[in-house]
């Protein structure tokens, strides 16, 4: 057995970036959102924070001065900005005069990307990682631990540990090695092929086009179109946007090469945006907004611009983000997405997971019925 430091850090600054970001190197599936630039701008510009009860409480283990394991992780003072839903059983707590926050969340804050939760150098330093992680739930005041769309095998780690799974479904547009938009639209049912292009054609018609801006080229102007066209998605809906343009100008200077603005213009004038983050393999669809409303807009804007960018660029995967069974009419297929949850409460627990077996049969059900209406003209699934 290894002897590891263990130290709870609130700030990454304490680890600085190349240590962090070269044992997130380390990682079979990392992405950006993990990065040193990504969750220091959101610690940093108080996103993310004790204040916005996101109170960062990383787990890390060192073997002098060098960082063997380490995890995301907050203190949670609610469920807002997880995308995976627990408001009930917070609810089911309160009823019952009990206290479900503060919990233990391990995630990227406000993204419901699929990602390594837990970053190792090797296997002894993942098995001390989790062991820790369970010493951590025996604080009288945490109620719960929670661990949002870790890969398949670190879910059924942190299940062997002792944690509860549950399943929920995204939508991923997988790249058939395109050689154009048309070549992918020819893989659709003639009735989706034909509702795109009509969806492409009312924006076009509108007398609508686009610029896409990598991140080095992004303007100060962009991200405050940007953050305009973000903040009205949100007013839509009746919401409070997590996010501030510091959080957009720190990333843009401190990951441009994972950037990507999409800018929708009519007349010369900016009239919606969207933002993907991407690396050469894989492309996030993130946020989008627009100050005008144009039929079919946001598909163009959100979808089909991103779509083009990976085929052009060979890019192996789009993740259309949470939700959305709208998505697969344009391409995109229904993945599984796992959550690893502990809850200290053993008459809570049990009752969680009764529901959770239940919830998992839906899932599957849900997973077969959507496979059956798949857009694609001769695909079959085992």
């Amino acid at each position: 057995m290894v002897n590891y430091r263990t130290r709870i850090v609130d700030s990454l600054a304490e680890i600085g970036q190349a240590r962090w970001d070269a044992l997130l190197a380390l990682q079979p599936d990392a992405n950006p959102f993990l990065s040193f630039a990504f969750l220091h701008a959101m610690h940093e510009t108080g996103c993310a924070s004790a204040q916005s009860g996101w109170q960062p409480h990383y787990l890390t283990l060192w073997q002098d001065e060098q960082i063997e394991a380490a995890m995301p992780l907050y203190l949670k003072w609610h469920s807002y900005g997880e995308y995976v839903f627990d408001w009930a059983w917070a609810d089911a707590y309160r009823r019952h005069g009990l206290a479900y926050y503060p919990k233990l969340l391990s995630a990227v804050p406000f993204t419901p990307v699929t990602g390594t939760r837990l970053l190792a150098r090797d296997a002894s330093a993942l098995v001390a990682l989790i062991a820790e992680l369970k010493n951590l739930r025996n604080d009288p005041a945490i109620s719960s631990a929670h661990v949002l769309y870790p890969p398949q095998a670190q879910a059924e780690a942190l299940q062997a540990a002792g944690f509860m799974l549950r399943s929920g479904v995204q939508f991923h547009w997988m790249n058939a090695g395109y050689a154009s938009f048309d070549d992918f639209l020819a893989t659709l049912e003639r009735k989706k092929r034909k509702n795109i292009r009509a969806e492409r054609r009312k924006v076009m018609e509108a007398g609508v086009t686009f610029r896409h801006i990598a991140g080095k080229q992004i303007s100060i102007e962009d991200w405050q179109f940007f953050k305009q066209c973000y903040d009205r998605t949100y007013t839509t809906h009746a919401s409070t946007p997590y996010l501030n343009l510091d959080f957009f100008l720190r990333i843009g200077a401190g990951m441009p090469q994972n950037i990507l603005l999409i800018v929708a213009e009519r007349a010369g004038a900016p009239i919606a945006s969207s933002l993907v983050i991407h690396t050469e393999q894989t492309l996030y669809g993130r946020y989008w907004g627009a100050i005008e409303d144009i039929p079919c807009l946001h598909f163009e804007t959100a979808y089909y611009q991103p779509l083009e960018f990976c085929i052009r660029n060979g890019l192996r995967c789009f993740e259309g983000g949470a939700q959305g069974e709208h998505k697969m009419a344009r391409g995109f297929l229904p993945q599984k997405t796992w959550s690893a949850h502990w809850l200290a409460h053993p008459d809570f627990a049990d009752a969680v997971e009764h529901f959770l077996e239940q919830e998992a049969g839906g899932i599957d059900a849900y997973m077969d019925e959507l496979h059956e209406r798949n857009p694609f003209k001769n695909v079959k699934y085992c």
